[in-house]
């Protein structure tokens, strides 16, 4: 079973069919057998829409489910390795943002690659598909 986790920019190029997602991400989506939304994405993405950060489908939770993503809830064990995590330094200054130090301790729990752009997560040293 191919299963893979999905960071929040990379689910909603998907869900939109925009060319950013990289052609590898495209194919990983595609051939997984469990793509996973962590429920931290579901929370960063309800919060960005709710202060207008992120403008994006209202529909969005419906189509979630009819592109076949599973969710991924947090345990404790989550949870605890989310607190163990370093602080690497990215661009000069700690990162620090908890939706993104969330994904990272899930996909080192699961063993889970993480399909993202994002710098920040590839700088804790998981899988990266992009």
């Amino acid at each position: 079973m191919t299963r893979l986790l999905v960071d929040a920019h990379a689910l909603i190029w998907w869900l939109l069919a925009d060319e950013r997602l990289s052609t590898p991400a495209r194919d990983a989506l595609r051939a997984a057998d469990a793509p996973l939304l962590s429920a931290g994405t579901l929370m960063e993405i309800a919060v960005k829409r709710s202060v207008g950060k992120l403008e994006f489908a209202r529909d969005w939770t419906e189509r979630v489910r009819a592109e076949g993503f599973e969710i991924l809830s947090v345990d404790l064990e989550h949870a605890v390795a989310l607190e163990r995590l370093p602080l690497p330094t990215i661009h000069g200054h700690e990162h620090r943002d908890p939706f993104d130090r969330l994904l990272v301790a899930q996909a080192q729990i699961e063993r889970l690659p993480v399909v993202t752009r994002d710098p920040a997560i590839a700088a804790y040293g998981i899988p990266i598909i992009w």
